[in-house]
């Protein structure tokens, strides 16, 4: 892949090779062959073109991610991570500033770049907020693996999903990593971990380490979700995006939701139904009773509607409840919920 002037690389990491037929199982993940260089990047022209300018010639899927101090619409953008077949790119944040954040807008808010991250809520919430982007055309692993476990028969509650790790863990994806219970336990010690610099070695290399397996778990995904999963995936990655970014115009200036096919994805007598994004607001002193002792009342909620909710919790925004999910199930849960506000 074509790049402008990438700093010259002091570290390597590897990403998981794909299997390059049907039936090979073995994951490639230590050998030489997979070994890419990790860039520093604190200027744009450190990127490559092609991520740089989006275009439909050059059609691009990353793996993503954002590091920071309570990353939210206030908390600090530190790294922004981006993992291409051929080389990781660490976009510094603090040391490329705001400019170099802004010149990614175009990838990030573009058709023609996939980007593949585990739970995008928070990541685009910062992006949104600090910088204006609207994080766009993303496939959340976190929201296909549960719509693969639909697939296979294995239900679960619409929000009941996999964290990073325990997808990592997932024997289905064969790979093995252990590093990051590390990391975890420095950000407890030092919950200003990510705003060091220079960048240490652990740090590139943790930060390496949130995207440079998201390609391969891609991949196997794609192989597994049908047509109808792959459009519930694109309409809540989108959903997730807007999630926690409110503004005052309902989301008009942001990209149109896909539309429902009008093929044969209902064959089996299940009709696809549009999905929305509800935002509640909950008078101030009444979350308690939305939520309930140990959060009772709002997981009774949940298990009676086919819809997520979401609580902004410590990080806000405070009093609002997310529903995302079935016109009819958002207008269910929309309605036990104002129930539960006037049970006094």
């Amino acid at each position: 892949m074509a790049s402008s002037s990438p700093s010259p690389p002091s570290y390597l990491t590897h990403l998981p090779l794909h299997p390059s037929h049907q039936g090979e199982s073995e994951k490639r993940v230590e050998d030489d062959e997979s070994r890419v260089p990790i860039h520093i990047v604190t200027a744009a022209t450190q990127l490559p073109v092609e991520f740089l300018e989006p275009s439909p010639q050059s059609k691009l899927v990353i793996g993503f991610d954002c590091e920071g101090v309570d990353l939210c619409r206030k908390g600090t953008l530190c790294v922004m991570q981006l993992a291409f077949p051929d080389a990781v790119y660490l976009v510094d944040a603090i040391e490329g500033g705001e400019e170099l954040i802004i010149a990614c807008k175009p990838a990030l808010e573009s058709n023609y770049i996939t980007k593949v991250i585990h739970d995008c809520k928070r990541d685009s919430e910062a992006l949104y907020f600090q910088f204006g982007i609207k994080l766009n055309n993303v496939v959340d692993t976190q929201i296909a693996y549960s719509l693969i476990e639909e697939q296979e028969g294995r239900k679960r509650l619409r929000d009941d999903y996999i964290s990073f790790v325990g997808l990592l863990a997932d024997p289905r994806y064969c790979i093995s990593y252990d590093e990051k219970e590390e990391v975890r336990v420095l950000l407890r010690q030092d919950p200003k971990f990510w705003t060091h610099r220079p960048l240490s070695e652990q740090m590139i290399r943790a930060a390496a380490d949130d995207v440079r397996f998201l390609l391969y778990i891609y991949r196997q995904m794609m192989e597994k979700l049908n047509e109808r999963s792959l459009w519930y995936l694109a309409v809540h990655g989108a959903l997730y995006c807007r999630c926690f970014c409110l503004n005052s115009n309902n989301f008009a200036d942001w990209p149109s939701l896909p539309s429902i096919p009008v093929d044969n994805l209902n064959a089996d007598g299940n009709d696809l139904e549009e999905e929305i994004l509800s935002v509640l607001d909950i008078p101030q002193g009444k979350m308690g009773l939305v939520i309930g002792k140990r959060g009772a009342t709002i997981l009774s909620i949940k298990r009676s509607c086919n819809a997520e909710i979401l609580t902004g919790g410590p990080k806000g925004p405070p009093d609002k409840v997310f529903i995302i999910g079935p016109v009819k199930e958002v207008r269910k849960a929309e309605a036990m919920i104002r129930g539960r506000i006037l049970d006094i």
